[in-house]
């Protein structure tokens, strides 16, 4: 099957998996994309397809006493990974500015999204916190660098799992929004000019090997790491927390959500 054909094949896969949730959870799919290494357009030619979906069920549903699951996971197997956050579960992690949902909500690689989505996204951007933003890029960077490019011989895709955080919070630092989540037009603005080349001869080389590719560590990327590494852990440190406490923009949303604030 060619490359196209096989991509058009998991759209229409993915909208039936989409329906089937519909129809099996009884919910509503508000907005669904790719996350993870396709959306971030440094996929490995066996990576899988990290579906991600946010919903919401009836207005009765939020209201009841029972405990209630705020997740759906719906697949994984080799080709695709399937699960969603609940209306309710979102709006508390854009209260707390997560940087997760915000690639979410900006992915180049959009399966579903409805207006009510668009007006749950707009209430979010006011929560957009760049301390708590850049921490995550950081922690992110630090914990995959120290575990994974150390070695003598290294995957090669975890480079792009350390440079794109760091080049997120750089983005960050100087923009002070959300970071855009395609690696290519991060890097086309925040990696540093002498090292443009060497990254763009690794993103080609890491989208022909398979996920557990590995070649010889790239001791000047290191270094330029380590460096960025000590100067986000002392900027992050010195930044004041700039998280948004009210609530009232997002429980207005949730409440016209689920007609009760109208």
């Amino acid at each position: 099957m060619k490359y196209k054909d096989f991509e058009g094949f998991i759209e229409e896969l993915v909208s039936l998996k989409l329906k089937e949730i519909e129809e099996t959870e009884h919910v509503k799919i508000l907005h669904a994309v790719e996350s993870g290494s396709r959306a971030w357009g440094f996929a490995s030619p066996d990576s899988d397809y990290e579906v991600r979906f946010i919903y919401m069920r009836d207005q009765k549903y939020y209201l009841g006493l029972q405990p209630r699951q705020d997740f759906i996971d719906w697949e994984l197997d080799e080709t695709l990974d399937i699960n969603g956050w609940d209306l309710s579960k979102t709006l508390q992690h854009f209260h707390k500015s997560n940087a997760t949902l915000f690639e979410w909500a900006n992915s180049p690689v959009v399966y579903r999204t409805t207006p009510e989505w668009r007006q749950i996204y707009a209430a979010a951007e006011k929560y957009f916190s760049r301390k708590s933003a850049m921490y995550h890029y950081y922690g992110t960077a630090r914990k995959n660098y120290h575990e994974h490019l150390t070695d003598e011989y290294v995957k090669y895709k975890k480079y792009f799992y350390v440079l794109r955080p760091v080049l997120a919070c750089r983005w960050i630092e100087k923009k002070v929004s959300p970071p855009p989540v395609l690696f290519e037009e991060l890097a086309s603005e925040m990696l540093a000019e002498d090292l443009k080349d060497v990254v763009n001869q690794l993103l080609e080389t890491k989208k022909q090997m398979t996920e557990s590719g590995k070649g010889p560590r790239i001791d000047h990327l290191n270094t330029y790491i380590e460096n960025q590494l000590i100067y986000y852990k002392a900027t992050i440190d010195a930044m004041d927390d700039d998280r948004t406490p009210d609530w009232e923009i997002l429980n207005q949303v949730f409440l016209n959500l689920l007609g009760v604030g109208q």
